[in-house]
């Protein structure tokens, strides 16, 4: 093995395997520019440091600019005030990133949906294309894997659609799930998709669901779902052990914190389902399917409510990130490093 092979190993080990004794930081997980680490991310990780992942398809297809460049500094932001540190993952001409700069940032907010949507299946071919990709939920855990990233902050996960049985859309938000050892803390899934059928494929891939101080799954825009979860944690801490508990069972799944979005914020039940069943009905006449649907029909959503949903996504993100941030925290505690958390 040449010295560059070794070199690499020994980075991705220091990654994977970080130890506070361990003083040297590198911008690059792999020293030939596959995958590039902010050096603030880099240096985190090295130190066992609470790090939290976050995704930029909110980005580019979750809200107009400006006021998607504005959400993502403050819910950068509020990772930070809670004792962790943001790495938001995105492709930049054809190279992966983990931690951005505000530059960066921006780049991508102004851009908008001109900027590709990468699932897992894109990777490669944006990397090979040498574009920007904004990634979803299934990229940015499979890029927070690589680099030993516990905690992914989002709003809401991908599922099964609804008539899912029938078109067999189901996201691959769900398949990561089963595959990728990344704690995703998000506010259910979106209630434009079919909620019991999505918990079903969970179950399927062996996921667990848990209800942050609930015992029901949140339909993103509202608190309740009518859905029950397969487990409860009341605390930063509570998480953090069922996390840690799934990391050294090596059950190779992730888990899905599920956060239901604050009273205050809660937009109308009724109102959003009756804006969702008319949104179907336009992407169903206007044939958007696939990965064009869903920011369809959350931008036509926030349309029919006059903002309400808009309003309310924001929200929940931030409620998440300080949710995650504190839940981050607790698992660098808990495995030695880092300051108490806030309750």
């Amino acid at each position: 093995m040449d010295s560059a092979a070794i070199s690499r190993l020994s980075n991705i080990t220091r990654h994977l395997y970080p130890h506070p004794a361990s003083s040297s930081s590198t911008s690059h997980l792999f020293e030939g520019g596959l995958i590039k680490v902010s050096p603030e991310v880099s240096d985190a990780l090295s130190r066992g440091a609470a790090v939290v992942a976050l995704e930029s398809t909110i980005i580019c297809h979750g809200m107009p600019y400006p006021q998607n460049f504005k959400t993502a500094k403050e819910i950068e932001a509020i990772v930070r005030d809670n004792g962790a540190i943001p790495a938001t993952i995105a492709i930049l001409d054809g190279i992966p990133r983990i931690g951005l700069q505000i530059e960066e940032l921006e780049r991508l907010a102004k851009t908008g949906a001109q900027v590709r949507k990468t699932a897992r299946r894109d990777i490669a071919a944006v990397v090979a294309a040498g574009v920007d990709g904004a990634t979803t939920v299934s990229a940015t855990m499979f890029f927070a894997s690589m680099v030993a990233i516990s905690v992914f902050v989002t709003g809401g996960i991908g599922g099964v659609h609804r008539h899912g049985e029938q078109t067999m859309d189901i996201s691959s938000d769900l398949t990561e799930l089963g595959k990728t050892p990344v704690a995703v803390v998000s506010a259910g899934a979106k209630s434009i998709l079919d909620i019991p059928r999505t918990l079903e494929y969970l179950e399927t891939q062996g996921v667990c669901v848990a209800g942050y101080r609930t015992n029901e799954f949140p339909a993103f825009f509202t608190e309740t779902s009518g859905c029950k979860v397969s487990c409860r944690v009341d605390s930063p801490e509570d998480a953090a052990r069922l996390i840690e508990a799934n990391t050294k069972l090596n059950l190779g799944t992730g888990v899905l914190i599920a956060v239901p979005i604050p009273k205050e914020h809660s937009a109308s039940g009724s109102l959003v389902e009756s804006a969702i069943q008319k949104a179907l009905m336009e992407a169903k006449e206007k044939n958007i399917k696939g990965s064009a649907e869903t920011p369809f029909l959350l931008s036509r959503v926030n349309e029919l409510t006059g903002g309400a949903s808009l309003a309310s996504n924001i929200a929940l993100v931030k409620n998440n990130a300080t949710t995650g941030s504190r839940i981050a925290v607790c698992l660098a505690q808990m495995r030695g490093y880092g300051d108490q958390v806030k309750s």
